[in-house]
């Protein structure tokens, strides 16, 4: 009876106590993380095109994961998890191809005042800026904020007609 006693306690113990970071990283957290990231879901375009392997066993990390792109295509997604020391390669779905028509049409034009979406961690912010090159679908322009003549140009790439966007990391 002792030892039955002894037993359940310890049971209810191990229930009862709290995840530690030293137990597995949750693989779904990895998926929702590439997903906040890419804007995507997992197999859409753009996405992750699987769901992280379940069997792989990775420490849980205790700091916020630093997600970027790799690769000149950006066709993957680094996850570094920098208090644990793993880091793994998420691959990304591509997009479909844009016929030759939607690929030469410009959507954007220099001097266009624009819509820029600002995205990351859990949050998105829209301005107005002005277009500093033309651009079509996909591509990558340089933009400056509409109320700020002297700020940087920034990057971003265009969505549609004027609307360009920038994920931050």
């Amino acid at each position: 009876m002792r030892t039955l006693t002894a037993t359940l306690a310890a049971g209810l113990f191990a229930v009862a106590a709290p995840a530690t970071a030293n137990g597995p990283m949750d693989p779904a957290a990895i998926d929702h993380a590439v997903m906040e990231f890419t804007g995507a879901g997992i197999g859409q375009p753009g996405g992750a095109r699987l769901p992280v392997d379940r069997r792989m066993r990775l420490n849980a990390c205790g700091a916020p994961l630093q997600l970027s792109w790799y690769g000149s295509s950006r066709d993957s997604v680094q996850v570094h998890c920098p208090d644990a020391g793993w880091r793994i390669y998420v691959a990304v779905a591509q997009t479909r191809q844009a016929s030759a028509q939607e690929t030469q049409q410009v959507v954007v034009s220099r001097g266009e005042t624009v819509a820029i979406i600002v995205e990351g961690g859990g949050f998105s912010l829209s301005r107005q800026a002005v277009a500093l090159e033309e651009g079509a679908i996909g591509q990558w322009i340089k933009v400056r904020p509409a109320q700020d003549r002297k700020a940087d140009p920034v990057s971003a790439q265009v969505v549609r007609p004027g609307q360009v966007a920038v994920r931050l990391r």
